[in-house]
């Protein structure tokens, strides 16, 4: 396991630890439970067998007819006991993160015994695995120690699974190893299938680890599959660039993985087949890889997972006089809600709320994120590459505290000042500026509500075509611009028209920006690079400020 150890810092926690409390807490209900249960088995075995097949008769739906809802099997000892101990060792996995560290292959060997029955696609069945244990606290805890126990391993099976994964009918597939193309079948059908997607995933779980990222929930890839299916024949980039997946209408993958990543799988893979895998296999290539652009800081999986369950927001529409459905449910258009379970993260909640900010999404009253555009293409982008799309982003990204602190400083503004804020957003920029002598002008209404809601005075129109028309003059201009399309310099350009002789304009703009005369016959001075101060974006940023002749 040397070659594995020295991938994974084997100090760490490898999943969650259970606590004794709430093992015994468990163990507690489980015996409760099941005295309960055998109590009824007991009872109903003798003489009360007769009479509740009356019950069952008298009850049943006449239009389902009586099915298979015989006293016999209905309270048959063997089968409660068996959805006893399959819901307590649910309960015991659900405590620790363990399932999302098993390769594949373990978690359908895990489900098939959970099912007790065939579980499709897993290559198991009720004849080749074993019983389900009862749920007894020497099996409960040697079960959770020797996965513990295991935890290197898991890493070498996910990558041998992966390996064992992929499509024999295709020569693109290397058997020496990994190459930076690979081919899986059955990845979707009429649905995305359990074990392939859990095989990608354990493929993205390793490409995380290798790059010390946190990973993906193990059954999180279904969706990916579903969106790709959705753009058949389309390359969609993953994790931050790590990784590219594209599906075809039959359902077969083709993935491509960053050439260091491959390098790093067959180290691992060599560690377990050391004759199997090629030198040259095992080599890192020198070459740089101008299709693979890796982000340093993609969005966590937390947040992505949270963006992964949003839906289609609904609001209720009171109906008088009707008593048995006083509400009628319709679509709130451009606006999507969380459709996530439990508490999550308050770090992990504000996290997706900047990220939702940066694509122009207004927190509503009501719940909901509300949008000027369909938002529904532009999340599975980012749920897909785990990162803010760059069309979006520049457009909206809130202005990062720190930047905005520096920004503000450079402007130097003075008590009597007047300022401008072009292509506000909601005011990354204005929260630093005098409310009572601030103009902000911006295109989108939803904005313009919540920068009106702040107390500034709010001008909703297309800034250049604004700029064009006014007679207003600035003493200080200060701006984050929409980066695409060359437009950071012509917002830049047309804010400085209405800068007043000896007046000051700042703008956050591209660090490749740093150092060229963008206003000629102005003073500048520039700030250092900030560099991935937006996170889930690859932007890096400069700060430019300059007085007017």
């Amino acid at each position: 396991m040397s070659a594995v150890m020295e991938v994974v810092d084997d100090s760490a926690p490898f999943f969650a630890p259970v606590s004794s409390d709430l093992i015994d807490g468990l163990l507690g209900q489980y015996q409760s439970m099941r005295k309960r249960i055998e109590n009824i088995a007991s009872m109903i075995d003798g003489e009360m067998s007769s009479a509740m097949e009356y019950f069952f008769e008298g009850n049943r739906d006449p239009d389902r007819g009586r099915g298979d809802f015989s006293v016999e099997r209905v309270f048959r000892k063997e089968g409660a006991i068996f959805a006893l101990n399959s819901a307590y060792w649910s309960k015991t996995l659900a405590m620790t993160d363990v399932l999302d560290c098993m390769p594949q292959k373990r978690r359908d060997f895990w489900h098939a015994q959970l099912s007790g029955k065939k579980f499709v696609g897993s290559g198991y069945d009720s004849e080749t695995v074993p019983s389900l244990p009862d749920f007894e606290e020497g099996t409960v805890r040697a079960t959770l120690s020797d996965m513990l126990a295991m935890r290197a391993m898991f890493l070498s099976e996910r990558v041998d699974g992966i390996f064992r994964a992929l499509s024999s009918d295709h020569v693109t597939n290397c058997p020496q190893g990994f190459s930076k193309r690979m081919i899986l079948n059955s990845v979707y059908t009429s649905y995305a299938s359990h074990s392939q997607c859990g095989h990608i995933n354990d493929l993205r779980c390793v490409i995380a680890k290798f790059m010390g990222h946190d990973e993906p929930k193990y059954n999180s890839t279904s969706r990916i599959a579903e969106i790709a299916r959705k753009r058949h024949g389309e390359w969609i980039t993953i994790d931050g660039g790590a990784m590219r997946m594209r599906v075809y209408l039959k359902g077969t993958a083709h993935l491509e993985i960053h050439p260091d990543m491959a390098f790093r799988l067959n180290q691992v893979l060599a560690n377990l087949h050391p004759h199997a895998i090629p030198a040259e296999f095992r080599t890192k290539q020198k070459k740089a890889h101008k299709e693979f652009q890796m982000m340093s800081r993609p969005l966590p999986f937390a947040v992505v997972d949270i963006l992964a369950q949003m839906k289609r927001a609904t609001r209720a529409i009171k109906q008088d006089g009707n008593w048995r459905q006083p509400y009628r449910y319709e679509n709130v258009d451009n606006a999507l809600k969380y459709d996530h379970y439990g508490q999550p993260d308050k770090h992990v909640l504000a996290e997706v709320r900047n990220v939702l900010k940066s694509i122009g999404g207004i927190e509503s009253t009501e719940g909901w994120w509300q949008f000027d555009y369909n938002p529904n293409e532009i999340i599975d982008d980012i749920v897909t590459s785990g990162c803010i799309p760059d069309q979006k982003a520049h457009q909206f990204y809130p202005t990062p505290e720190s930047v905005a602190i520096a920004a503000i400083e450079m402007a130097q503004i003075g008590d009597e000042d007047k300022c401008l804020e072009p292509s506000a957003g909601q005011g990354g920029l204005a929260d630093y500026m005098p409310k009572d002598r601030t103009r902000c002008v911006e295109i989108s209404k939803l904005h313009c509500d919540i920068l009106a809601a702040k107390g500034f005075d709010v001008v909703q129109a297309d800034f250049i075509e604004w700029a064009t028309k006014t007679a207003d003059r600035f003493d200080v201009a200060v701006l984050n611009p929409p980066f695409s399309d060359g437009r950071a310099l012509l917002h830049t350009q047309t804010a400085a028209t209405l800068v007043k002789s000896g007046g000051r304009l700042v703008a956050i703009l591209p660090a490749s920006f740093k150092g060229k005369d963008i206003l000629p016959g102005w003073s500048a001075e520039w700030s250092h690079v900030f560099e991935n101060e937006f996170a889930g974006t690859s932007v890096s940023v400069v700060i430019f400020s300059g007085e007017k002749p």
